[in-house]
C-alpha cells in the first residue's frame, strides 16, 4: 500500500507524522552536513525508535548525510563517504527504517565520468545492505551521476553488479527532475525504463524554473511546477508501487496540506 509522509525531526517522528496526517516519515540521523557517525536522537535510542515505529505502523525512511559522494575521484572524499554511507545504512536498519536515501554524487569537470560510475560500482560492492539503499536524482551539475537519464542509466549499470542489486532502489525527486530539465509528465515512465523501479518519490514543487539546475523546494502550488505535472508523477509512481515523502517547507500545517493534496490526487 502506498504510504505518504513528510520529512520531520528525528526526536519524535511518530507524533510529527500524526500532526501531518501521514503514515510515512523521513528523518535525518544527525547533522546532514557533518561526517559524524549517524545516530538516532530518539529517547531510548535505535531499538526504542524501531519499536515505536512498528507499534505506530509508520513507514520510516532515513536520508543519508548530504556530504556523501561515493563517486568522487578524491580519496579524501570518496573513502570517508563509503564509511559514512555504511554507518547510515546500519543505523537506519537498527532504527527500523524501510530504506536509506542517498544522493547520486558527482565528479569534477577534469574527471572522466566513467570513473565516477565505476566508483559507485566499487562502493556498493563493499556495502552491507540490511535495508534498501535508494539513490536519488539530483537537480544540477553537468558532471552529476544522477541528473540526466543517460547518466542514471550508466549509474544503474554500475550498481546492478551488486550481488543483492534488488536491495538498491531509486528515489525520484520531482523538484530535482524539473530543475534538471526532465519532463515530469513522462519522467516516471522513462526512469522505469532505465532502472526498472521507482521506490520512493520526494514530492516537491520547485522555486527554480525548468532546467534551472536549482535545488530549491516549494510547497505544492507555490512553485513553478504545473500542479497537473505533479499529479501525473503521483499517479504514475503510485501505480509503480512507490511511497511518497514531501520535503516541502513550513511546519505541520503546510506539510499536512501537501500530504493531503497527494493523497487526494493518488486516490482520485
Amino acid at each position: 500500500m502506498t504510504r505518504i509522509g513528510a520529512t520531520v525531526d528525528q526526536h519524535d517522528p511518530i507524533s510529527a507524522a500524526r500532526e501531518r496526517g501521514a503514515d510515512a516519515a523521513q528523518i535525518l540521523l544527525g547533522d546532514p552536513q557533518s561526517w559524524t557517525k549517524p545516530a538516532p536522537a530518539y529517547p531510548g535510542g535505535a531499538a526504542a525508535l524501531a519499536a515505536a515505529v512498528k507499534a505506530a505502523d509508520l513507514r520510516l525512511y532515513v536520508h543519508a548525510p548530504y556530504v556523501i559522494n561515493v563517486a568522487s575521484t578524491n580519496n579524501r572524499i570518496r573513502i570517508p563517504s563509503r564509511k559514512l554511507l555504511q554507518q547510515a545504512v546500519t543505523a537506519a536498519a537498527e532504527a527500523g527504517a524501510a530504506g536509506v536515501v542517498v544522493h547520486g554524487g558527482h565528479v569534477t569537470k577534469d574527471d572522466d565520468p566513467a570513473a565516477g560510475f565505476d566508483n559507485w560500482r566499487k562502493a556498493v560492492e563493499g556495502l552491507e545492505l540490511p535495508v534498501p539503499l535508494l539513490i536519488e536524482n539530483t537537480a544540477g551539475g553537468n558532471f552529476a551521476m544522477a541528473r540526466h537519464l543517460e547518466a542514471i542509466g550508466r549509474l544503474w549499470e554500475a550498481v546492478s553488479a551488486h550481488p543483492h542489486s534488488d536491495r538498491i532502489g531509486f528515489c525520484l525527486d520531482t523538484c530535482h527532475a524539473f530543475a534538471a530539465g526532465l519532463e515530469l509528465e513522462t519522467v516516471v515512465e522513462r526512469v522505469l525504463a532505465v532502472t526498472g523501479r521507482v521506490d520512493l518519490v520526494h514530492a516537491n514543487d520547485s522555486q527554480g524554473g525548468f532546467d534551472s539546475g536549482r535545488d530549491r523546494h516549494a510547497n505544492f502550488g507555490k512553485g513553478q511546477i504545473d500542479p497537473a505535472q505533479l499529479a501525473a508523477v503521483a499517479v504514475a509512481a503510485a501505480a509503480a508501487g512507490a511511497d511518497f515523502v514531501c520535503e516541502t517547507p513550513g511546519e505541520a500545517a503546510e506539510q499536512a496540506a501537501d500530504v493531503a493534496w497527494l493523497r487526494e490526487h493518488i486516490s482520485s
